[in-house]
């Protein structure tokens, strides 16, 4: 073959080669147009836009008297649509200089030149989502919708603004744990996670366009679905009770060197939770912190606190009355190779039952619990099954500590475990678990389980109510109620916590002093001590209930009644000063015994005193302020000063109607007056700041 007949032959098979490439490209254009055309225009769609989610405005959370406990506040970021298609250029050239003014003076950040300049390259370059700023505040924002294009809005002047959530906690650490949150990857904690499927609501949907740079911008679209907001979670908190119970806690924890604490408060009669501290030791700053529930989620050995369960376990059974005697052996008492010592050893032999009580025996609750159960102890397991101590109090919060009692079937069970058991040890329980326990007593045997939440509302609605829910109308003879009672009381009058009694109303409880074992070496090294108080007041007639632990006090000093007991008194006398209707409880109960108790609001000292000297009372003043509380003494009424201090809010609970306008007034503030009577409730803050303006709301009853 020659060359020509070569070439000729390259030619046609290149040719045939194109024409066969050109046929194909005819073939897959007419199936991408005539088959595939919607499936390829709606993936093309798809890449370029998309509905993305909006969130939802979480709900708030509030105390009991309405004030804000965590809340969402929008958090703005602020762009610009530089080539938006109705932003005309004439426009955009003659006001871009007085908006790059207006951003120089407002954020201070850059000269008006530079946001001039940023600008007009932004719009040079095509830049369809520039970004002027970001976080935003709602106030801010109203400022720069009233400047030169952002005031023509999203089209015409290519101002778009973007909302965010960020949640925040006004009383910033305060009843923080309890509050708790909500963080993607992390256990849900306290409130928030609890009830996170009603405060997170419902999210939105916005169709988004992706522009150059892989950013999305939001484009107007009338099937955008709005978001709903989430709904808001009425609490018992008391705001200032929570505060009272923290700083107590706190000055002991520092003061003790101690490793970490907790309180809980509680209503007798509704079981509401008026307050629960948690603060823990910062191994690096030193410093203290609500780093773990500790009140509700730590099941440890309580200790001496248990020993109200063992006796009233014996008391029920008819095994022994609190009158008789028992002989303590100076303390000291061998069962098989261990030896249980009382913490005063040497110093008693035969007293009774109530003393050894009070003393918080060792040696006398044992031997109580061991005599009587040692060949039946299922029979007193039994008792603390009935007391409900093997069951968890079932608050919503994640997280609650598991009871633990041990069973005499168990592998476990040897012949110290009853007489150990009878004094807190080989059992586990939390501190809120306890606490509900001895509320119990104070509510005559009623058992109530713990409520943290009254209300869900919806937009101001109450959507759902809590109401008090009973766990056990009895969880004992109304007989062993009035006997173990005035134990309770025995142990603060006569006993371990004589240091916690009071002059105005009486506190029952019990102290626990426990040692807490080390997981390896047992009670060999490394022993830990929590120290406890639990009980109730006013003894009386009880309105609250209150339990402290602290745990691993460091300097030497670890018994209940000094470390823990005194934090319970002050939280005891603060509630005191701001509850009147304690004072009211107190005075009924005396009345009811045929003492006549004369009572007075609190108010103008001079108008006090001159009704009290016509009726011949004795009184102790020694303060000089012009407004008081009073108090009963055994014999006279002492004057409290209530202090006044100029834009502050001042503390009207407990007074008539004239003396809290007076002050309410003079402070500056517009009184919105409820009911008629003294002063029960009052919407600002005690304490707080007064601005200009300030409306105050006040509920008498």
């Amino acid at each position: 073959m020659n060359i020509k007949n070569q070439i000729l032959t390259r030619v046609y098979v290149a040719f045939f080669i194109i024409c066969l490439l050109g046929l194909c490209v005819i073939v897959k254009t007419v199936k991408i147009q005539r088959f595939e055309g919607e499936h390829w225009l709606s993936m093309a769609k798809e890449l370029t836009t998309s509905y993305k989610n909006i969130e939802a405005v979480r709900g708030n959370i509030y105390a009991e008297n309405g004030m804000l406990m965590a809340t969402s506040l929008p958090i703005y970021e602020v762009r610009m649509d530089v080539n938006s298609n109705a932003l005309d250029e004439d426009v955009f050239t003659e006001k871009i200089d007085s908006l790059a003014y207006c951003l120089s003076n407002f954020f201070n950040d850059k000269s008006p030149g530079e946001y001039s300049r940023e600008l007009i390259t932004a719009r040079k370059n095509g830049e369809r989502y520039h970004l002027i700023r970001k976080k935003i505040s709602y106030p801010q924002l109203k400022v720069m919708k009233t400047w030169p294009l952002f005031r023509m809005g999203r089209f015409k002047g290519g101002f778009i603004v973007e909302q965010k959530n960020k949640r925040v906690k006004p009383f910033k650490a305060l009843a923080a744990r309890t509050i708790g949150y909500v963080r993607e990857g992390i256990q849900p904690v306290g409130i928030e996670g609890a009830f996170d499927e009603h405060l997170a609501g419902v999210g939105g949907k916005r169709l988004m366009q992706r522009i150059s740079g892989g950013i999305w911008m939001p484009i107007n679209d009338e099937n955008e679905i709005d978001p709903q907001d989430g709904k808001d979670i009425l609490t018992t908190i008391n705001i200032n009770l929570q505060d009272v119970a923290e700083q107590a806690l706190l000055e002991q924890l520092v003061k003790y060197r101690a490793d970490h604490g907790c309180v809980v408060l509680m209503e007798v009669k509704t079981g509401e939770i008026k307050a629960v501290a948690n603060l823990g030791c910062d191994s690096i700053g030193g410093g203290f912190y609500e780093k773990y529930n500790y009140a509700i989620g730590e099941a440890t050995e309580p200790g001496s606190t248990f020993k109200l369960a063992s006796i009233m376990a014996a008391l029920e059974d008819g095994y022994i009355k609190t009158s008789d005697t028992i002989d303590v052996e100076k303390g000291r008492k061998q069962y098989y190779d261990k030896v249980l010592k009382d913490d005063k050893e040497g110093k008693y032999d035969k007293i009774t039952i109530k003393k050894a009580f009070e003393i918080s025996s060792n040696v006398g609750l044992s031997k109580i619990v061991n005599e009587n159960y040692a060949k039946n102890p299922q029979a007193f397991i039994d008792h603390l099954k009935r007391f409900h101590l093997d069951q968890k109090t079932g608050i919503p919060i994640a997280g609650e500590g598991e009871p633990y009692i041990r069973d005499p079937g168990s592998t476990n069970w040897s012949g110290i475990t009853l007489p150990w058991m009878s004094i807190g040890y080989e059992v586990k329980l939390t501190p809120l678990q306890i606490l509900t326990f001895y509320n119990t007593i104070a509510n005559n045997g009623k058992m109530v389980k713990p409520l943290l939440v009254k209300e869900i509302r919806s937009r101001g609605e109450v959507i759902k109510r809590f109401e008090t829910e009973v766990i056990d109308e009895a969880i004992c003879s109304k007989e062993v109620i009035d006997q173990v009672k005035p134990l309770l009381e025995g142990v603060v009058e006569n006993g371990t916590a004589a240091n916690l009694k009071t002059l105005n109303y009486k506190i029952a409880g019990k102290t626990g002093t426990a040692k807490i074992a080390d997981q390896v070496h047992g009670y060999k090294k490394n022993v830990t001590y929590q120290a406890s108080f639990v009980g109730y007041f006013p003894a009386q007639n009880p309105k609250y209930s209150c339990i402290v632990v602290i745990k691993g006090p460091s300097n030497r000093i670890f018994y209940g009644n000094l470390v823990a007991g005194p934090i319970f008194k002050e939280i005891a006398e603060k509630v005191f000063a701001m509850d009147v209707d304690m004072h009211e409880l107190i005075v009924n109960n005396e009345e009811s015994d045929g003492k006549r108790v004369p009572y007075a609001k609190a108010g103008n000292k001079s108008d006090v005193k001159l009704v009290y000297n016509e009726l011949g009372v004795p009184i102790q003043d020694s303060n000089e302020s012009n407004w008081i509380i009073t108090r009963k003494t055994r014999d006279s009424i002492e004057f409290v000063e209530r202090t006044i201090i100029p834009n502050l809010v001042p503390n009207v609970i407990g007074m008539g109607l004239k003396d809290a306008l007076y002050i309410l007034e003079n402070s500056g503030l517009t009184v919105e007056v409820k009911g008629h009577g003294k002063v029960r409730k009052q919407s600002l803050i005690i304490g707080s700041r007064i601005t200009k303006g300030n409306d105050i709301k006040i509920d008498l009853s």
